[in-house]
């Protein structure tokens, strides 16, 4: 017997070894684009879904800007978790965060703001006051009235604050490493997206469940006049200094003790038994934390948080 034949075996055997784990690699290593290019479909069929009049879907029988709310929260889903996965596979790269940033402007910068000019055009018209409530298809044109061009110059406004805000985020980035993004600077675009997001699935869910409000439309009207001026407010907190908390890098780098498990448990408690409301006032308490962090620790005299963009 030739001694030659099972070092050769052997090394047949690794080879196919490396090869099969290289296979493996390549795989894991594509999951966190599939995870961005999910994100960014969920935010193309939020505005497709946006552009419908106010009808029921095949999606459960929900509303057309139910819908599309639900999916700019799904993409923030798949936001989340790109990030996590890319560092676990050891897969960052500079591709990965310029695709990222791609998703997220449309996700979280056209969708929520197509989303707002689609309801407040459920309620007003070409002219001021004078359509009633889910009139037709149409969507308020920055020409139509003087109403629908200060609309227009928020939903522009918003939209420019988005991309101004991962720009920023690309080129003042430090590292993808936790240690490097324990705050932010400026709010962050899922949040501002998730706040006009979660103020809009609540207008739809009081709207829709309950017959008393849907017969006094002029709460309805009330309500999705408000949703501009809330964009307004995130538009200037994302392109602002303020400092705004991580909360997934501080969640996963806490100590696992029962105070912190608690701070997880009891909000998806809540959220289980009541989604759109625990959505809306959790986000919108997110967008007020940046100025109140700010002004803490200011009143405290203490040196600004050490942020990352």
């Amino acid at each position: 017997m030739d001694p030659a034949l099972p070092t050769q075996h052997s090394h047949a055997t690794d080879d196919v070894h490396h090869a099969r784990k290289r296979r493996r690699r390549r795989a894991a290593s594509a999951l966190p684009t599939l995870m961005t290019l999910g994100n960014l479909v969920c935010g193309f069929a939020a505005i497709y879904y946006a552009s419908k009049p106010p009808e029921t879907t095949s999606f459960f029988g929900w509303y057309s800007l139910t819908v599309a709310g639900a999916l700019v929260f799904l993409g923030m889903l798949f936001d989340a978790l790109d990030g996590s996965v890319a560092r676990l596979t050891r897969s960052t790269s500079d591709l990965g965060a310029q695709l990222d940033s791609l998703a997220d402007v449309v996700t979280f910068g056209v969708a929520p703001a197509f989303m707002m000019l689609r309801l407040v055009s459920d309620y007003y018209g070409s002219e001021w006051g004078m359509a009633s409530a889910h009139q037709g298809a149409s969507i308020l044109g920055p020409a139509d009235s003087s109403y629908a061009k200060v609309l227009w110059a928020i939903a522009a406004f918003y939209l420019c604050s988005a991309a101004l805000r991962l720009a920023r985020f690309n080129v003042e980035s430090k590292s993808a490493k936790s240690d490097d993004h324990m705050y932010f600077k400026g709010l962050p675009s899922p949040g501002a997206g998730g706040t006009i997001g979660a103020l809009v699935l609540l207008h739809q869910h009081v709207l829709f469940t309950r017959p008393d409000v849907e017969a006094n439309l002029s709460f309805a009207r009330a309500a999705a006049l408000g949703i501009p001026f809330v964009a307004l407010v995130v538009s200037i907190g994302m392109i602002s200094s303020l400092p705004y908390v991580h909360f997934a890098n501080q969640v996963l780098r806490a100590r696992r003790t029962f105070t912190s498990l608690a701070k997880i448990v009891l909000p998806v408690t809540f959220l289980v038994w009541w989604p759109q409301e625990v959505l809306a006032i959790g986000f919108v308490a997110y967008a007020l934390s940046g100025p109140v962090l700010w002004l803490w620790r200011r009143r405290l005299g203490l040196r600004p948080t050490q942020t990352s963009p």
